[in-house]
């Protein structure tokens, strides 16, 4: 030991060492807390930015020029047939709806392929009753409950098709989503999948205004920024085309995953397949409208995608993954971001305590940084509505509810903070091959 001290590099390192302590102990702790306060303000005002701008060159390079999404039809060179997979739990609300409204598809070539997965409402009858109906709707019953990855993987082998499409059991398909969806697999053979762009339906209470421009202006905003950059997150479990092809290649569904959609996402890019976010593809959703619900959805988001991190963390540290390497860091600097925040929010109490009087209600006014914050959160709304304003003249409009979109930093910032620490705890203690299968969903006040 005596003679491996003695070398000069190993006295060298040591010096390093006792330098760098030094240099850290002189550093006060307001220093630290004042960096992680910056990060705090700056990560969001950063990707509110990166997101914007990504959007923006989606819009001037795909989408500017695509005429009247609502009733335009993409010209094809060819008509190949499509399987529409509905996977259906309880579904007897509002599956009838859905299969009617699919039967107005403006695409010569498709079958409906609707799974009941251990419905114990009236879903099945429902779906036989259509079916005897329609000639090209399929029926098939799983006995007991097995989830919506099952679900659609058991659709998927069964379809006579290479292109399919599916949909959720509460969904409404625009008429001329499928020929929109189908022109990706056409221009393009190493494009694996396409994500739809979904809409909500049920607007009726503060929670349903907000959601329909969280969906333009941070959903759609983030998806078509993503696809310039070059990767998507996930598609959209409501609405998505697949190539049969590239299910079979990288194993379909897995069962095990809480949110399907987020997990074939990464499956598929890191398989080497392409992601299409095709906004034209317009799906009408059913979302929560309370406070529970909308918790109970957005931990579930959370720790599905969680559980993708986790998984694919291997399989990422290959060379020919590398374009998903940004992707990953930023769904890290994410969850950071998220604990660092409630860890903030946590010490305030106690800064209040030590500090004169004067100095905590100064800590609680405005400041140009909450102020800065603000104004590029609505100048984001803004720019993503312009962009997304097309896509909701059915539905009266965007601009009406721009209004609500104050609320958004305020109410939806502190759900998303909590949901994401709470996802990521329940990733971290499920254990992995526990089948993932159906809840109660809350559909708003549509449902009551």
């Amino acid at each position: 030991m005596d003679q491996l001290l003695a070398q000069p590099w190993v006295q060298h390192l040591i010096d390093l060492w006792l330098i760098g302590r030094e240099r850290l102990e002189e550093v006060p702790w307001w220093q630290f807390n004042e960096w992680l306060s910056r990060f705090v303000f700056y990560y969001p005002l950063l990707m509110a930015y990166v997101w914007m701008l990504g959007g923006i060159v989606y819009y001037i390079r795909w989408e500017r020029n695509r005429g009247n999404v609502l009733s335009d039809l993409p010209v094809l060179a060819e008509y190949p047939p499509v399987s529409i997979l509905i996977p259906c739990y309880n579904e007897g609300e509002n599956v009838r709806e859905t299969i009617e409204y699919l039967l107005h598809q403006q695409y010569p070539n498709y079958e409906i392929i609707a799974v009941n997965d251990g419905s114990k409402d009236n879903t099945l009858e429902i779906l036989h009753e259509l079916a005897d109906r329609h000639a090209q709707i399929r029926v098939v019953n799983l006995a007991s409950n097995q989830g919506k990855a099952v679900g659609l993987r058991t659709a998927a082998l069964l379809a006579n098709s290479e292109i399919l499409i599916g949909i959720d059991g509460d969904a409404l398909l625009a008429p001329n989503a499928t020929a929109w969806i189908v022109k990706h697999f056409l221009e393009d053979p190493h494009v694996g999948a396409v994500t739809g762009n979904p809409r909500i339906r049920n607007r009726s209470t503060l929670l349903g205004k907000i959601q329909v421009g969280e969906f333009s202006a941070i959903v759609g905003m983030i998806k078509r920024a993503q696809r310039s950059y070059g990767h998507v997150f996930t598609i959209s479990g409501v609405i998505a085309g697949f190539r049969k092809t590239a299910l079979h290649d990288v194993g379909y569904w897995s069962p095990d995953m809480v949110t399907e959609d987020i997990d074939i996402s990464w499956k598929m890019q890191l398989a080497g397949w392409a992601i299409r976010f095709e906004p034209n593809a317009l799906c009408w959703v059913l979302m929560p409208e309370t406070l529970k619900g909308l918790w109970k959805q957005r931990s579930r988001w959370a720790q599905g995608g969680v559980e993708v991190l986790l998984r694919y963390f291997r399989p990422l540290l290959r060379w020919r993954s590398r374009g998903m390497w940004p992707l990953y860091l930023e769904c890290c600097i994410s969850l950071s971001w998220a604990f660092l925040v409630v860890a903030m929010l946590a010490l305030v109490p106690l800064d209040w305590f030590s500090s004169e009087p004067q100095e905590a209600l100064e800590d609680l006014s405005p400041h140009w940084t909450s102020m800065l914050l603000c104004v590029t959160c609505l100048i984001q709304f803004a720019v993503s509505l312009t962009i997304d304003s097309v896509y909701e003249k059915k539905s009266g409009g965007s601009a009406q509810h721009y209004y609500w979109m104050i609320w958004y930093p305020i109410v939806y910032w502190l759900i998303n903070v909590g949901t994401t620490i709470n996802g990521c705890i329940k990733a971290l203690r499920k254990k992995r091959g526990q089948r993932a299968v159906w809840v109660t969903l809350d559909r708003g006040l549509r449902q009551k």
